[in-house]
């Protein structure tokens, strides 16, 4: 016979951002999933440059550094886990998608492959592939066309990762894209509308199209947190970290600081314009590919807790729109609740890293 459970099982999810790298850690017992411990180490703590950046997809530090700040933070929270699971940023991932023939299921892993060649960039021997069928149904009777959604990931990128977790002593059950632990934390398993998933990160903002859990499409550009506080710095003459506590404080409000005549929601609301326009973009390409509209937005990333911002988003677009909350389904303290609220939306990624390894 089958014994329940007697010990919690424990994982970690592992964020490794450009400005901060943040630690989940998560419990699952009878049934119920429990918040045991998070933590966060910000690039500036330890080092004059951030973890990762844009242009090169990759991490900028060493191995050790890396390893280095997530032991600071495993040590200060305390955490004893070693199971863990780390996201891949969107930028350092591509994804495509591709219909195929209609064929078998022993014939598709083939053909996947073949045809991935005509959509990498790279050559095949420097990535490694994952796909997934997101149309259609294999058969033998052959009577329908498959689509493939495609990701791919540089080796060198993956060969990093690892050499980390060994280097932490850390157990690494997987390595996925930032958007599955995304869709895995905050898109509920029986959502039926088609969600627009908006995850504004520090180098990059990356819109992604949901559908029942699955993701239909996938697009990065880069406007995102840090470009506001470029232009708030810039357009006032003042330190980033001066910009950055000023964005944080009046975000795009209507009555709010002016310095020397300039008013921070003048300087912000242009790339705010921005990011609503490339991502109306994507979702007016879906529906017009589809035939499907977006009926709900969730906003992920810091940008989102900027104040104002929820509500000129949610005017723009006439849509359901919601903060993201990854905590919404996970048993935790109640005088954690304002401070969970306030670091939710930054925190999905790392708690849908730890989510997987309970699953």
């Amino acid at each position: 016979m089958a014994f329940p459970r007697l010990i919690p099982k424990k994982f970690l999810g592992m964020d490794i951002g450009t400005s901060a790298i943040k630690v989940v850690e998560l419990s699952s017992w009878a049934g119920r999933i429990k918040l045991e411990n998070y933590g966060e180490i910000s690039a500036t703590a330890l080092y004059q440059k951030p973890f990762r950046t844009f242009e090169k997809s990759t991490l900028l530090l060493s191995s050790e550094d890396i390893s280095r700040a997530i032991k600071a933070i495993i040590d200060e929270a305390r955490i004893k886990s070693r199971e863990c699971s780390f996201s891949i940023p969107d930028f350092s991932t591509f994804f495509t998608t591709f219909e195929l023939p209609l064929m078998t299921l022993e014939e598709l892993p083939r053909a996947v492959t073949v045809e991935a060649r005509r959509h990498i960039p790279l050559p095949l021997s420097e990535v490694t592939l994952d796909w997934q069928l997101i149309e259609g149904a294999v058969s033998d009777k052959k009577s329908e066309k498959l689509k493939i959604l495609l990701v791919t990931v540089p080796n060198e990128v993956i060969n990093q990762y690892r050499n980390i977790s060994s280097m932490l002593n850390f157990k690494l059950l997987s390595l996925e894209a930032e958007v599955f632990g995304l869709i895995r934390s905050l898109v509920d398993k029986e959502e039926k509308r088609l969600i627009g998933l908006i995850d504004i990160g520090d180098r990059s903002t990356t819109c992604s199209i949901i559908e029942k859990g699955i993701l239909k499409t996938s697009h990065s550009f880069d406007i995102s947190g840090s470009t506001l506080t470029e232009r708030i710095s810039k357009g006032l003459g003042i330190d980033s970290k001066i910009a950055e506590d000023f964005k944080k404080k009046y975000g795009i409000l209507a009555a709010q600081l002016s310095l020397e005549g300039k008013n921070i929601r003048d300087i912000l609301i242009p790339l705010v314009d921005l990011i609503i326009g490339e991502t109306e973009k994507i979702l007016k390409k879906f529906y017009f590919e589809e035939g499907k509209e977006v009926e709900k937005i969730i906003l992920a990333g810091g940008t989102a807790l900027l104040p104002g911002f929820f509500e000129y988003f949610r005017d723009y677009f006439k849509k359901e729109v919601e903060i993201a909350n990854p905590f919404s389904k996970i048993f935790y303290p109640p005088i954690l609740e304002q401070t969970l609220k306030e670091m939710g939306p930054s925190y999905a990624i790392a708690t849908g890293m730890a989510l997987r390894g309970l699953e």
